[in-house]
C-alpha cells in the first residue's frame, strides 16, 4: 500500500493509535532527543512534536520504532511478507508458450509501473527561497547529544548522480549543519555517494546535490537500502509501495527529488574542499570523532506549505535506526539466500548495531560448510563490514537469544571452530586498531561431523517423546495450572 505522504502515514499512525502529539514546548537542542530515547527505549509511540521552541515547523521522531510501525511504514502486515515478495521474483521463470507468457504479463507489467516517472510540479516545491533567501535556520535541526559537534540533520535522502553515466544514487548520510547555508557531507569511503563525490574530483568538477526530507516512508526507507551499486532506489521504493515515485525537477540543480517530500534543500560540493564534521553521537552507543569531509553549499530551499520535520535519533541501542535495520535483515534475506542456498535465517540483532554480529543458521550437508559460508557473507556488499558471524544448525531458532546462546556456549572448541580474517571494517569501528582495516572472526557453532576434527560421538538433543507430549496437551486444561 502507497502512502501519498509522509502526513498520510501519520494519520494511520495515529487511526492506529502508535503516535502522540505533543502540544508542550520543547527544544530541539537535546531536549528532543532525552525525551524520545526514553520513549524508543521503553517500547513507545511515535512522537510529533508541535510546539519546537524558535520554530514553526512541527518535529516528528520514532515513526519507524518498533516492528509494527516499520511494517506500516512499508505497507505490509509483517517485514517478512516484502521479503516474500522479492523471493517470488527471484523464482520466476522465463515463460516458454503464449500462454505462459499471457499469465506472467501481470507480472512484467507490474516492473515496468514501479519505474519512478517525472512531474511537472509537487508539494515539495510550493514554497520556494533561492540564493540568499535559502536558509537552513527555518529547519527545527536538532543537537542531539551534549558532545556533538553542532546540530545534525539525520533523516536525509541524499541525492546524487554518477558523473560518468548520469545514475542516480539516493543514500543517508548525516549532515552537520555549520551555518544558515552550509553543511558537512559525511560520505563513508564505502557509499556510493563517496564514489561519486570522487569521481567528480577526478573531473574537477562541482557536484550538484539535493536533499529530501520525508514523503512517503518507503522512500526513506529505500535511502538506507544495501542494494547493488547503480540500482535505483526509486525503483526499489516503486517496487515497496507498489506504486511509481514521482519525481519534480530541482529549481537550482539537475536532480529530480520525490514530488511529495515535505522539504528540499539544493545544492553542491565542491572538489577538494574539506571541512571538519563531528563529533557525533552515533549508532555504535560513542561518540564518532571529528574527522574532515566534503563541504555542502546551499543553492535553495524548498518545502509544502506547512511542512513537518522528520528526524531521528542514535545512540546506545536499542534506537529507531534498529528497526530499520531488521527491515532490511528480513527483506534482504531472499537475495543472500539466491546466493548461498544453504542460509536458512539470518538474525542481526539490534544490539550488534548493523555490522558487529550476524547469527546464521544453515543446512549443513558436508565438512567445514560453516566457514565456506563465513568466507562468502563477507564477500557480500555491506556484509563485509560484519566484523563477528556465527553460524548454527538449521533447526536453531536463531532469533531467540536464549537458544542463540546456549548453543554458542554449548557446540563450539575455541582453538577448533574460532577463525579470523583481516579486512575492511566500517569507519565507525573505533576498536579496529585503524581506521577501515581490522579483523573480523568466524564462529562454527553447528554440530561436528566426519572430517572436522571431533573425534567422539556427538550427543542428542534432549527432547521428550511425541505421544507424551500429545498426551499432555490433551490433559492440561484439566491440570489447572493455566
Amino acid at each position: 500500500m502507497a502512502y501519498a505522504d509522509l502526513r498520510d502515514f501519520i494519520s494511520r499512525l495515529e487511526s492506529e493509535h502508535e503516535l502522540v502529539r505533543i502540544s508542550a514546548e520543547v527544544s530541539a537542542t537535546l531536549e528532543i532527543t532525552e525525551i524520545a530515547d526514553r520513549v524508543i527505549k521503553s517500547g513507545g509511540p511515535a512522537l510529533l512534536f508541535e510546539n519546537v521552541r524558535g520554530h514553526k515547523m512541527p518535529v516528528l521522531i520514532n515513526h519507524y520504532g518498533s516492528t509494527r510501525r516499520m511494517s506500516m511504514a512499508l505497507g505490509a502486515a509483517s517485514l517478512d511478507d516484502i521479503g516474500m515478495r522479492i523471493r517470488g521474483l527471484l523464482h520466476t521463470k522465463p515463460p516458454d508458450g503464449w500462454l505462459e507468457k499471457l499469465a506472467s504479463l501481470p507480472k512484467l507489467l507490474g516492473f515496468a509501473s514501479w519505474l519512478p516517472r517525472r512531474v511537472s510540479s509537487g508539494p515539495c516545491q510550493e514554497v520556494v527561497y533561492v540564493g540568499e533567501e535559502a536558509s537552513l535556520d527555518i529547519l527545527p535541526v536538532l543537537t542531539c547529544w551534549p558532545g556533538d559537534g553542532g546540530p545534525f540533520i539525520t533523516l536525509p535522502m541524499v541525492f546524487t548522480k554518477d558523473p560518468q553515466t548520469g545514475a542516480r544514487n539516493v543514500g543517508m548520510y548525516r549532515m552537520h549543519v555549520y551555518d544558515a547555508q552550509t553543511t558537512g557531507m559525511h560520505w563513508h569511503v564505502h557509499k556510493v555517494g563517496a564514489r561519486h563525490y570522487a569521481g567528480y574530483e577526478k573531473l574537477g568538477r562541482r557536484m550538484p546535490v539535493a536533499v529530501a526530507l520525508g514523503g512517503d516512508p518507503a522512500i526513506t526507507y529505500a535511502a538506507t537500502a544495501p542494494l547493488p551499486e547503480d540500482f535505483d532506489e526509486m525503483l526499489f521504493a516503486g517496487f515497496l509501495r507498489e506504486a511509481p515515485v514521482d519525481m519534480v525537477q530541482c529549481k537550482t540543480v539537475d536532480i529530480e527529488v520525490p514530488a511529495d517530500a515535505e522539504i528540499v534543500i539544493e545544492g553542491y560540493v565542491d572538489p577538494g574542499e574539506r571541512r571538519l564534521e563531528g563529533p557525533f553521537g552515533d549508532h555504535t552507543g560513542y561518540y564518532s570523532p571529528a574527522e574532515h569531509y566534503p563541504v555542502f553549499h546551499v543553492t535553495a530551499v524548498t518545502h509544502r506549505a506547512n511542512p513537518i520535520y522528520p528526524a531521528t535519533i542514535v545512540g546506545k541501542p536499542p534506537m529507531e535506526d534498529c528497526w530499520m535495520g531488521k527491515a532490511t535483515e528480513r527483506i534482504f534475506l531472499p537475495l543472500l539466500q539466491m546466493q548461498l542456498p544453504e542460509i536458512v535465517d539470518i538474525n542481526l540483532p539490534i544490539e550488534g548495531i548493523f555490522h558487529n554480529l550476524a547469527f546464521v543458521s544453515i543446512d549443513k550437508r558436508y565438512p567445514m560448510q560453516a566457514r565456506k559460508v563465513v568466507s562468502a557473507l563477507w564477500g557480500l556488499g555491506q556484509m563485509m563490514l560484519t566484523k563477528i558471524i556465527v553460524i548454527f544448525d538449521s533447526e536453531v531458532n536463531v532469533q531467540d537469544m536464549s537458544e542463540v546462546i546456549w548453543r554458542l556456549g554449548s557446540n563450539i572448541d575455541p582453538r577448533r571452530d574460532v577463525f579470523f580474517s583481516d579486512g575492511p571494517v566500517d569507519v565507525l569501528d573505533h576498536a579496529a586498531p585503524q581506521a577501515l582495516f581490522g579483523s573480523k572472526m568466524g564462529i562454527d557453532a553447528t554440530r561436528k561431523i566426519e572430517g572436522e576434527g571431533h573425534f567422539r560421538q556427538w550427543p542428542e538433543d534432549i527432547r521428550m517423546s511425541e505421544a507424551v507430549r500429545k498426551r499432555v496437551d490433551s490433559i492440561w486444561e484439566e491440570l489447572g495450572i493455566g
